[in-house]
């Protein structure tokens, strides 16, 4: 791919046009989208044309354009997310029928936890997870078992970063948080009130393929809410999660 003055290649000028996008900006005009990725306005407009004519991007009466169902299909095809995703839904239906609150699935992806899925009760309490939505590593219940068994230059890289506290709860002392990950690996599993919500508490198991941990499944409870219940059904269904992976993952 060609590159731009500033060095961009084609391909990386197309992913901050599309990066522009998130679960609560779905909806934007070229000059928006221009303003947003850094790119001189002529060339976001192009992109986003060519965009909208292969179907990656998709333009509304208003001259507006979200992102394709060109681009869902090919996300799609062949994708282990999807393949996890499937094997781990029955179980956590199972899991959601017992806490009745919030049941999500999450996994590494460029140091912050990816959410794949999420189950809510309609009466259920605070949760600003959204499914294709991210939260920091160190900040989440998923986020800190994917850091806890996450390769060893990941987890230094986020320690040694920026931690960010999204509530005077979350963890952002280094040293704290290697004593807290240390004692995740040991129990396999983790409790987190207050960390992402104060009103709530997360609760995450690791989910293997072999011996590596390629996601967290979590739920989200009401602060006062006892954990112990909700960790059993979180260790049974992760456990079945992994049968069904050993079965239908290459």
């Amino acid at each position: 791919m060609a590159n731009s003055r500033s060095g961009d290649s084609m391909t990386e000028r197309i992913v901050r046009v599309l990066d522009t996008f998130s679960t609560d900006r779905t909806l934007q005009t070229a000059s928006q989208i221009s303003r947003r990725s850094g790119l001189p306005s002529s060339t976001a407009h192009r992109i986003v044309d060519d965009l909208v004519t292969v179907g990656l991007l998709e333009r509304d009466d208003d001259h507006r354009v979200r992102l394709g169902l060109r681009l869902w299909e090919l996300a799609l095809r062949g994708s282990t997310a999807l393949r996890l995703r499937q094997a781990a839904l029955v179980q956590m239906q199972a899991v959601q029928e017992l806490v009745r609150e919030h049941t999500q699935l999450a996994v590494l992806e460029q140091d912050e936890a990816l959410f794949l899925e999420r189950l809510s009760h309609p009466d259920a309490g605070a949760n600003i997870t959204r499914i294709a939505g991210r939260l920091p590593l160190h900040a989440s219940s998923s986020g800190l078992v994917l850091l806890a068994y996450a390769p060893d230059e990941v987890r230094e890289r986020v320690l040694g970063g920026q931690l960010r506290a999204l509530t005077p709860e979350t963890v952002t002392d280094a040293a704290e948080l290697r004593r807290l990950l240390a004692e995740v690996r040991r129990a396999g599993h983790v409790v987190a009130p207050g960390t992402v919500e104060t009103v709530s508490t997360g609760v995450a198991v690791p989910i293997r393929d072999a011996d590596e941990v390629i996601a967290a499944l979590s739920v989200v409870l009401p602060r006062e809410a006892r954990p112990d219940a909700a960790i059993s059904a979180l260790h049974r269904a992760a456990r079945r999660i992994e049968a069904s992976l050993g079965r239908s993952l290459p």
